[in-house]
């Protein structure tokens, strides 16, 4: 499944605040770690703040903060936000009548029900777990080469 930018960022913005849980975030800082514009990231927030996902925060030192529950939000509920996820294909032609098309139609329709599932069954926590597990596994694989690289130059 492939996920527009609007999603994507959607997920990083919320698991970015997330890992700075009782501090606002503003739209430039986020921006500026994943490389994305600000003007892009801000609509994005405009979107989750409308859905009482995120809070906005103004004045000076404001920003944003996450305004749902880390283990109830799934990623489902971002998704969905900025994805058509039904499986009914608007653009069903004669094809689609034929035997053929119909068990086309129904194996797509499973996989399209097996992804809302997925997306439905996993939680902000839980991706905040799971990024967290990547952090320690990078930083670990980080130190190991800059300690082969040392070892190597004493040689």
């Amino acid at each position: 499944m492939r996920l527009q930018i609007s999603t994507r960022l959607a997920i990083f913005a919320v698991l970015e605040l997330t890992a700075h849980e009782g501090r606002q975030l503003s739209v430039a800082e986020i921006g500026q770690k994943y490389g994305v514009s600000s003007h892009h990231l801000a609509k994005v927030m405009h979107v989750m703040g409308r859905a009482g996902l995120v809070h906005a925060v103004r004045g000076a030192g404001g920003g944003y903060q996450f305004a749902g529950n880390a283990r109830r939000t799934t990623l489902l509920d971002l998704v969905q936000l900025f994805e058509d996820l039904s499986s009914v294909e608007q653009d069903a032609d004669a094809r689609d009548a034929t035997p053929e098309g119909q068990a086309l139609r129904e194996v797509v329709s499973e996989v399209d029900d097996i992804v809302r599932a997925t997306l439905g069954s996993i939680t902000i926590a839980t991706m905040r777990k799971l990024v967290d597990r990547h952090a320690i596994s990078c930083a670990g694989r980080s130190k190991a080469v800059l300690s082969r690289r040392r070892n190597q130059s004493r040689l």
